[in-house]
């Protein structure tokens, strides 16, 4: 059963957009994809939140985690299978993790926490909160952009993951993302 939390194997590099809510995650993964000529993970948070607004007027709870889990690693599982050198994530379980801790007083469900530690990405790149804050139906935390990257920032170092802090304008995040991609390609 908790096999659908489990990242497939594969050879292609897997970059991970990570950072609080509207920071241009998605934005980068799409210019991303499109510089690399591969497919991209979109969210699926997103589209399940949107639709649970959409049909009853209610925000995330922790009964939706999991499900949220299991169709993040089915997206990317089945986006691994198409993607060229690189795939790019939107996303990961360590995200959804951390949102978890976040908003429900430092808890997160065993196997949620399992999976978002154990699947493995070979570049995290967090997206800081230089860029303006975006209002939308999902969106709630605007006061609480700094607090949210610390809680971002810390929680890569400690699972000692590799990442790079993304700056700046669209253009500067992109070039700085693609140098250190272009790195990890040449290895």
């Amino acid at each position: 059963m908790e096999e659908k939390y489990r990242q497939q194997s594969s050879d292609i590099i897997k970059v991970v957009l990570f950072g609080p809510e509207s920071t241009g995650k998605t934005t980068l993964s799409e210019q991303l994809a499109r510089y690399y000529n591969t497919v991209w993970v979109p969210e699926y948070a997103r589209e399940y939140l949107q639709r649970k607004w959409n049909n009853e007027r209610k925000t995330c709870e922790p009964k939706d985690l999991l499900p949220i889990a299991a169709g993040q690693m089915k997206l990317e599982n089945e986006l691994t299978k198409k993607a060229t050198k690189i795939l790019v994530c939107d996303t990961d379980l360590l995200e959804t993790k951390v949102y978890s801790e976040a908003y429900y007083i430092g808890n997160c469900d065993p196997v949620l926490e399992k999976y978002a530690v154990e699947n493995t990405y070979d570049l995290y790149l967090l997206t800081y909160i230089d860029i303006p804050w975006e209002a939308d139906d999902l969106r709630d935390k605007p006061s609480e952009r700094e607090e949210m990257f610390s809680y971002f920032q810390k929680t890569l170092e400690k699972y000692n993951r590799n990442f790079i802090t993304l700056r700046g304008d669209k253009k500067e995040r992109l070039e700085t993302a693609i140098e250190h991609i272009e790195k990890l390609l040449k290895k």
